[in-house]
Parts: structure tokens; C-alpha cells; sequence
């Protein structure tokens, strides 16, 4: 998940790692197969279960076949109140009143077009 041992030891020791549901609080906790691995990385939660081990460091393709991906798929991001999509052109002077009584926020919906 990180690219560093040292990396990792930060993120365990800082408390972003839990396993089988209990947050560790040193790296050298032993994991053994069928370990279930909850990271806070980057805003989003990863959740690993551990399918084996290997014998020797390698590359990252091979560290994938050792682990199951249990993580929930990200949210899609939704623009924000009040932007338009790029390529809408100018906002017409019914769509500048429902952005004004929007950000005045006085309880009233915008209208739909």
C-alpha cells in the first residue's frame, strides 16, 4: 500500500491500521493468512485479507496475487452546489435568480429548467 517499510511503520504507528478489526499500535505485529487489514490511506479505507505469504521481497504484481481486495468502491465525487458543466455556456438570467436565492439560502428550491 505504501511504498516504504518506513512508510508503513508510520502509518501503523500513527494508528491508520487495524487488524482483524483491532487498530495496532507497532508494525511488528505478526499477520498470518486470513488476517483481515483495514488502512486509512489517502482519504479512502483499504480493507486486505491476506491469502498468503511469500517467501521472498518482490515487485508489487506479485504482492497482489497474496491478498483479496474486501475495499468498498469509492464514492463518485459530485460537483459542487452552483457550478455549471463546462461547455453550458453563460448562465441565463433565470439560472443567475436560482443561483442567487441559493447562495442567499432563503429556504426556497431553485427552479428546474
Amino acid at each position: 500500500m505504501v511504498r516504504t517499510r518506513t512508510d508503513a511503520a508510520k502509518l501503523a504507528d500513527g494508528g491508520h491500521v487495524r487488524l482483524n478489526g483491532t487498530r495496532i499500535d507497532a508494525a511488528s505485529r505478526p499477520v498470518r493468512s486470513g488476517d483481515v487489514i483495514t488502512v486509512a490511506l489517502d482519504r479512502r479505507v483499504r480493507v486486505l485479507k491476506v491469502k498468503g505469504m511469500a517467501d521472498r521481497r518482490g515487485d508489487a504484481d506479485s504482492a497482489r496475487i497474496l491478498y483479496d481486495d474486501l475495499s468498498p468502491p469509492p464514492v463518485p465525487a459530485q460537483p459542487p452546489a452552483g457550478i455549471r458543466e463546462a461547455g453550458a455556456g453563460r448562465p441565463t438570467k433565470r439560472d443567475r435568480r436560482a443561483l442567487d436565492r441559493l447562495m442567499r439560502g432563503d429556504g426556497e428550491r431553485p427552479e428546474e429548467p
